[in-house]
Parts: structure tokens; sequence; C-alpha cells
């Protein structure tokens, strides 16, 4: 909070924070300043991920892109396990260091485990994972397929699947990526548009009343303008493969400009 006091304008900052496990890393190397104390510059156990070189599905081994795919993580049991060290106690399935794991204190840490991948049947794992892999296979490697399309086949998902359960999953995926960038391609255009007429509301930003209502119609400018892009952006891309729907789409893009030309008064038109 900013004060003033004996004519100068003075700045205070409270710090306050409370102690509990954290899975991640936060840094406090600049937390206030470092008087009477010194705050470590990272964790003393960090987290990593250990990738075995040789994975493998029955007698094939895998490509390293169908490896990256296997993230179906569990956590590790510890309860067949002893403690590691003297200062290590084991609680549920975490390794903690610290004098009350209930109570923790800045500094103490707590370790878990988790596995993906498992190959074989393991007697504290459970049995082996079953995956379905579409690939190439290169003597006793699967490794990308290569499409005459230019595209690249490398799938895996977890789970006994057919043929038509993989390339559906696939394609629901393909769907929610499509529409996911066509939205993030409208965002763009809404706000692109919105930054290139902000100099008409910088022009009337003295008067209130009027300011409000320009911002009012140049957002509704900018939403009319970025739906009719968007959608002609997409009829352009469909139209090769969907004539049809991208007629249609063509037409609904005429749609935002139409519906706002005829709330326009007859005089301003003439």
């Amino acid at each position: 909070r900013e004060y003033e006091e004996n004519g100068k304008i003075k700045k205070e900052t409270k710090y306050s924070y409370n102690t509990e496990w954290k899975s991640e890393v936060i840094n406090s190397k600049n937390f206030d300043r470092e008087i009477g104390h010194k705050n470590p510059s990272a964790m003393a156990v960090e987290s990593f991920t250990a990738v075995s070189p040789n994975v493998q599905v029955g007698s094939f081994v895998l490509s390293k892109g169908l490896v990256d795919k296997i993230d179906n993580f569990k956590q590790l049991s510890l309860s067949n396990l002893e403690d590691p060290h003297a200062d290590v106690t084991r609680g549920g399935d975490y390794f903690y260091h610290s004098e009350n794991p209930r109570r923790p204190e800045v500094g103490d840490l707590r370790v878990s485990f988790f596995y993906a991948g498992l190959s074989g049947e393991d007697p504290y794992l459970g049995s082996a994972d079953v995956v379905t892999v579409i690939a190439r296979q290169r003597g006793d490697q699967l490794v990308p397929y290569h499409t005459k399309a230019g595209d690249v086949l490398q799938i895996l998902y977890p789970g006994d699947l057919s043929v038509e359960e993989v390339f559906q999953k696939e394609h629901e995926s393909n769907t929610m990526k499509t529409w996911a960038l066509r939205a993030a391609g409208w965002l763009a255009m809404f706000v692109g548009i919105s930054l290139m007429t902000r100099i008409f509301y910088t022009l009337v930003d003295w008067f209130p009343v009027v300011r409000d209502l320009v911002n009012v119609g140049l957002k509704a400018f900018a939403f009319c303008v970025a739906s009719s892009l968007s959608l002609l952006t997409i009829s352009i891309g469909w139209l090769f493969y969907r004539p049809l729907w991208a007629v249609l789409i063509a037409c609904l893009s005429v749609l935002p400009i139409v519906i706002a030309k005829s709330r326009v008064p007859p005089k301003k038109q003439q």
C-alpha cells in the first residue's frame, strides 16, 4: 500500500505464506530482501522422468515418438518398501524428509514415484499394460509410417482397440484441435480489429457518455468483422474437399454484415 508521511509518498509491502506440500518448485530467491537468511535457489530433489532406452511391445521395440505417447502414469505404492535412510520416513505412498510430515516447515521434502508402460508381470505393480499401436514394422522395430500425403503415422493408445476405434479417436482428436485453432484465429482477429479501431475510442475519451457508446459500437463491429472473416477463411479451406459446405459457410460469413446493415436507420442508408 502507498501512504503519505511527512509530505513523502511511501510504499509498504506485506508478505504472508502458509506451509503445505507442493508438487512444483516455488522460486523464492527474490522474496523481499535476504537479510539474516538465504533462500535456496532450487529444490534439493528435482522432479525428473527416467525413460528406458529399450521399450518393447511383445518382441517389437518402440520408436521414441511412440514411447513419448505413453502417459498413463500410476503412483507407485511404497507399502512394501522400507525407509531408505534414518532421516527419511515413509508415510503412505510418500517418502518424507521432515520432522513432522503433518506440520511441514519450509525446506522439508516429500517424494513420490510414478510409472507407466509396465511391460511384464510384477508381483508388486500388477499385470503388464496393454496398448494398441499403429506404425510401420521394420524388422523388430515399430517406426513412424510416412503416408503418400506426407503425414506421419505413429499412434499408441492404452487398451485393446480395433483399427476402427483407433482412427475414430484420432478423428475426434483432430476435430477438437481444428476447432480450437479456428477459435484461436477468431480471437486473434477480434483482438486485432479492436486494437486497430481503438483510435476512435481515444478521440472521444474526454466525453464519458459518448465514449461508452463508441466502445460498445466498436466491440460489435470487431465481433461482426472477425466472425465474417473467420467463416470466410473456413469456407476457403473447405472449398476443394467440401464445396457445398464451403458455399454455405461463405453465405453465413455475410450474415453478420447483413444484420448489422439492416439495423441502420433508413435515412442513414440513403
